[in-house]
């Protein structure tokens, strides 16, 4: 696995961190949690720019994408009780099916 592949995986773990962070922060309206989700966007946003450099933005972006909005799903069932119906729980496998896609079509 290349850095900037590296780096993806970073941005996606990261953007699930900020969101988290995000529900936390009741709206920016928690000094804490506020500070935490702002610096998890910036080193999101930077891991995910150094993916670019050699990753194609179609495919980084997608990537990036689909690790926050699985992994955010996941952790919202784990920690927030959200819902676990399997329509979500496929559609999720669905997500990761794309990105696994992504990843094998992608020739380093």
């Amino acid at each position: 696995m290349s850095i900037a592949w590296l780096f993806l995986l970073l941005a996606g773990f990261f953007e699930i961190c900020f969101t988290i962070a995000l529900k936390f922060s009741e709206g920016f309206s928690r000094f804490i949690p506020s500070i935490i989700t702002v610096i998890f966007i910036v080193l999101s946003f930077f891991c995910v720019s150094q993916s670019m450099k050699t990753i194609p933005i179609g495919t980084a972006y997608a990537v990036w994408a689909g690790i926050g909005a699985a992994g955010t799903v996941v952790c919202g069932i784990i920690f927030f009780g959200d819902s676990y119906h399997i329509i979500r729980l496929v559609s999720i496998t669905l997500i990761i099916i794309g990105i696994i896609g992504l990843k094998l079509v992608h020739v380093d």
